[in-house]
């Protein structure tokens, strides 16, 4: 037993190590100078520096990208719970024609690449001037994030007792107010859940955002991929620009991590 539970120390404590490398290397090449990152191989900086990310914070270029990356990301997360809730409930509690057709038909949707849909989005938002906008990209990002949420939501949903709803209708209670006051405090977790995969697919999403943005709303990950010049690769400035990339999203998962949990053990996660 006590041999077990050392080789299986031994291999988490590995695979940390292994999973934590690339995180720390970007952040040990976000504190050096391109000169150094090429020239030489070392665990921590020698010339210990801050310019990269006083770039990052002082260039419009760049801290621009981080707030239209903010902007598309909550209007998309917003709107994709607010769609997905009322759908999700409805698989949930009713039968009508077709509705397990509609579900596969919703997840195909998320199964899709987001090349598919490219030309079609470009056309149509260049048709009715939605083209380099928040709103734009984050009704894109709608044919995905929406199909995910309503599968996560409707799992949770299926948890609860139908008798809790039937006992809200003889109390009196309208659905608006038995939804809002009583049903959506119980699936909190579920909707925690579908928050945090929303939120961190349009947030790394590239091919969409970058093609349906051009100076306005062009998002953090296309900007990143400008670093190539007459000069050659500026990684110093990217692994800064990485780095900040990862903190939005472990602040989701901070607040959300309870809820990532209890999505795990109900197995809709």
């Amino acid at each position: 037993m006590d041999k077990r539970f050392h080789k299986r120390s031994i291999f988490l404590l590995l695979y940390i190590v292994f999973a934590l490398l690339p995180i720390y290397w970007m952040i040990n090449m976000s504190f050096k100078t391109n000169e150094e990152i090429v020239s030489s191989f070392a665990f921590f900086p020698r010339h210990f520096t801050w310019a990269n990310y006083h770039t990052i914070f002082t260039d419009p270029a760049w801290y621009s990208g981080y707030i239209n990356s903010l902007v598309y990301v909550v209007i998309n997360t917003v709107i994709s719970l607010t769609v997905a809730l009322p759908a999700a409930y409805a698989f949930s509690r009713y039968s009508f024609l077709g509705d397990k057709h509609v579900f596969f038909w919703l997840l195909t949707n998320r199964m899709t690449p987001p090349a598919v849909f490219l030309l079609p989005f470009f056309q149509l938002y260049t048709t009715v001037g939605l083209m380099d906008t928040h709103l734009g990209v984050a009704l894109a990002h709608l044919l995905f994030n929406v199909p995910l949420a309503v599968w996560i939501l409707e799992g949770f949903m299926s948890g609860i007792p139908r008798e809790i709803d039937e006992t809200a209708y003889i109390d009196g209670y309208s659905f608006p107010r038995f939804f809002l006051t009583i049903f959506l405090p119980l699936i909190k977790a579920g909707v925690g859940v579908a928050a945090f995969f929303c939120f961190m697919f349009s947030w790394v999403e590239l091919l969409l955002a970058r093609t349906l943005t051009s100076v306005n709303a062009k998002p953090i990950v296309a900007i990143m991929t400008r670093t190539v010049s007459a000069a050659g690769m500026d990684w110093a400035t990217l692994a800064a620009a990485g780095v900040l990339t990862i903190v939005p999203g472990a602040i989701v998962i901070w607040f959300v991590r309870h809820y990532i949990a209890k999505g795990f053990a109900m197995g809709r996660v």
